[in-house]
């Protein structure tokens, strides 16, 4: 978990120490932040990543970017 941000304000970021070695995911999904934020760098759009990952929701994309900013 990133130092100083804390979890309750990213309801849709979960860490779980059980799944994908605790790293930051999104919505208990085995989808990690860092490769949402991987794919916007690479310079994916919102649209391409929602339709290689169909079970992200834009709003999770967002929230993502939010997470790394904290």
């Amino acid at each position: 978990m990133i130092e100083g941000a804390p979890m309750k304000n990213f309801a849709r970021i979960t860490v779980d120490p059980a799944q994908m070695g605790g790293v930051p995911c999104v919505r208990h999904l085995r989808i990690p932040v860092a490769t949402v934020l991987r794919l916007l760098a690479g310079g994916l759009t919102e649209r391409e990543i929602l339709s290689e990952y169909p079970d992200l929701q834009a709003e999770d994309i967002r929230e993502c970017l939010r997470f790394a900013a904290a």
